[in-house]
């Protein structure tokens, strides 16, 4: 994808420009991001909450998937979410990617991993999007 799409994608409103997450790659092989920890992203002890984690890998899962299914007429919900928490993070910069696992024409499967400053895995997650043509009506 082109640098336009990236920008493009930083530009828009919404959880992840609140979040402070940055966009760094986005194509059909592999979507990337990073963020620096503050307080905004953590629970009530004080670590980034889990939900960051799944909105994180679920954002970079759903924006590989629409560069498959965008080109040939589709766009793709998410249907499951499945991420583990490896490593509790209070602060600093956290990093990560996504990958596909399967890029079907009705479903996709992708995988992303979130890491710390030291490469340190702080979360992992597997991600299975439904491909619906763009005229479908969601909900």
């Amino acid at each position: 994808m082109t640098n336009e799409f990236v920008t493009m994608l930083n530009a828009m409103p919404g959880w992840v420009r609140e979040m402070g997450i940055v966009i760094l790659t986005a194509s059909p092989e592999e979507v990337s991001c990073e963020w620096v920890v503050s307080e905004k992203h953590h629970q009530g002890y004080g670590i980034v909450h889990g939900g960051v984690h799944c909105g994180v890998i679920e954002t970079l899962a759903s924006i590989g998937a629409a560069a498959v299914a965008h080109p040939r007429g589709q766009r793709v919900v998410g249907l499951e979410n499945n991420t583990s928490f490896i490593r509790a993070v209070r602060s600093g910069k956290l990093h990560a990617s996504a990958k596909p696992v399967t890029r079907g024409r009705s479903s996709q499967v992708w995988e992303a991993w979130i890491r710390d400053e030291k490469e340190q895995l702080v979360a992992q997650g597997r991600v299975r999007l439904l491909c619906m043509d763009e005229d479908r009506a969601l909900g």
